[in-house]
């Protein structure tokens, strides 16, 4: 699978077949998590394997009891340690780079597994209290995101997407250009606004000629 139709394929899976994945397969994903870009090649994350079914009931359950995720036979909780980038770049670093780089090791899992034939969801609705105790986790680590993985046992429709030129500019926020689908939302409904008014003034200038 190429990594255009990964990215576009992918989807959030909330139901999950019974069956077991193998490690080779989460061990593929872990290393795709490895290898992604952090602040200062800092990678300041651990992954935390989750297979028992009592700690992902507890998972589910920090997750404001979002029972559909205890379906699912493998979670993987990643979490940050911000203080490694705090001591390198302050409080930009423990507060926007550490969840930037743990949230590009998230991305990089989610379309391994979508590649490997795995269904997987990205959470990140839960009460960060009750996930470090149901993982034991230091003081100094924070949970960032649960991973579900499994077999998919549904498929999903593709969920709509916002056309690119509403979300591009050229050079400065409103700016376009030519060759570009650069125009934003605002501007595009600025223009129509204009052009339709054009219209209107047009049409009443012509009925009052014919008077």
């Amino acid at each position: 699978m190429n990594v255009e139709e990964c990215i576009k394929t992918r989807r959030s899976i909330r139901k999950y077949k019974d069956k077991s994945v193998d490690s080779e397969k989460i061990n593929q994903i872990l290393d795709s998590g490895k290898f992604a870009p952090s602040a200062g090649n800092l990678q300041n994350w651990k992954f935390i394997v989750v297979r028992k079914e009592e700690i992902i009931t507890k998972l589910a359950e920090a997750s404001f009891d979002q029972d559909w995720m205890i379906d699912a036979p493998v979670h993987i909780v990643i979490a940050a340690e911000p203080r490694k980038a705090e001591r390198y770049y302050g409080a930009r670093g423990e507060r926007l780079y550490t969840i930037q780089n743990c949230a590009a090791a998230i991305q990089n899992m989610l379309l391994t597994a979508k590649d490997l034939g795995l269904g997987s969801c990205w959470v990140g609705a839960f009460d960060e209290e009750k996930v470090i105790r149901a993982l034991n986790m230091p003081e100094d680590a924070t949970p960032q995101a649960i991973i579900t993985i499994g077999y998919a046992d549904e498929r999903p429709d593709m969920p709509s997407r916002i056309e690119l030129e509403h979300q591009v500019y050229l050079d400065r926020w409103w700016g376009k250009g030519q060759g570009y689908k650069a125009k934003g939302y605002k501007s595009i409904a600025i223009q129509e606004g204009i052009d339709n008014t054009k219209k209107a003034i047009k049409r009443v200038a012509k009925r009052i000629k014919k008077k």
